[in-house]
């Protein structure tokens, strides 16, 4: 590798055998590639160029000084968790708690069954950690089948 002698400011010049479609086979292209991105004013788009010359002229079907766009991606940190706590009451039948944990929560009979014990001995249980849309979500339909079923099971969203 060495610099190109016409522009110094980051440009790098490598010979290489390109067997791709645009060059001919078992040929040698100078190809120019700036090594910096360029931003724009939009903050999710960079620019970046590159040049490509053929040792003896131009190439037909070669780029020259074509202009890429490249979508960056943002850095996400993962969204908090949140997790849903049933409190346990002296009125709600321990079936319906159950029910309500298979049905809302996805468990099958015996974790539910598990879940309502600890819901009736401790007091209250952690039953899911999500989003904190989902949870919500999930505490309201939860609250709502509760008292369409004239039961007055109370459900709680936490920061986990």
């Amino acid at each position: 590798m060495q610099v190109c002698p016409d522009q110094t400011d980051g440009v790098i010049m490598t010979q290489v055998a390109s067997p791709s479609l645009a060059f001919p086979p078992h040929q040698s292209h100078t190809i120019c590639c700036r090594s910096a991105m360029r931003k724009t004013l939009f903050p999710h788009l960079v620019f970046s160029s590159y040049v490509v010359r053929n040792q003896n002229g131009p190439e037909e079907g070669a780029p020259e000084g074509e202009l890429a766009i490249q979508e960056s991606r943002p850095e996400l940190a993962p969204p908090p968790m949140y997790k849903v706590v049933i409190m346990n009451d002296d009125y709600t039948p321990m079936d319906f708690v159950v029910e309500v944990l298979e049905s809302f929560f996805n468990m099958d009979r015996e974790k539910a069954t598990r879940v309502m014990l600890t819901i009736h001995t401790e007091g209250q249980a952690t039953v899911g950690i999500f989003t904190r849309d989902v949870a919500e979500t999930k505490a309201a339909q939860v609250v709502d089948y509760a008292q369409q079923n004239q039961h007055p099971l109370l459900c709680r969203v936490e920061q986990a």
